[in-house]
């Protein structure tokens, strides 16, 4: 169990403590919705949850395997919807693996790229990138 303590300062800021480290961090409303955008959004930071969640099960995957993964990096895109409510409307996500982390080429591209349980066949990414990018089928 993790206990974390949120703070509201007003103005529509929050400061979050970690329990067991104490580590502290403000939260900011975006600027399209009345805050000043001074720090990550409380939505900002459910994407940067996801993404830093995939790197941890990777590279817990990586330190068993001993597979370097240093060098990788994430991005996560959020694309907020305004209706029926505002919400966030989608995640993209690109993971950058780092040269020396992919298996070698054997001439057939779904074997030389990670390809995640459920993924769709159609991901995106794993022919001629040196990204996996997932997303909804059909998209890139």
């Amino acid at each position: 169990m993790v206990k974390i303590e949120i703070d509201y300062q007003g103005q529509l800021l929050t400061e979050a403590t970690h329990g067991p480290s104490g580590t502290k961090f403000i939260t900011d409303a975006p600027l399209d919705n009345g805050g000043r955008a001074s720090s990550f959004s409380p939505t900002d930071l459910v994407g940067a949850a996801v993404g830093s969640c995939m790197a941890t099960i990777m590279g817990i995957f990586a330190q068993r395997h001993s597979i370097p993964l240093e060098g990788m990096k994430i991005e996560v895109v959020k694309t907020m919807i305004q209706q029926p409510i505002r919400r966030i409307g989608e995640f993209k996500v690109d993971v950058y693996l780092p040269i020396a982390s992919r298996p070698p080429a054997t001439g057939r591209p779904r074997e030389s790229c990670i390809v995640l349980p459920g993924a769709p066949e159609s991901t995106s990414g794993c022919q001629n990138s040196d990204n996996l990018s997932l997303g909804s089928p059909g998209q890139s």
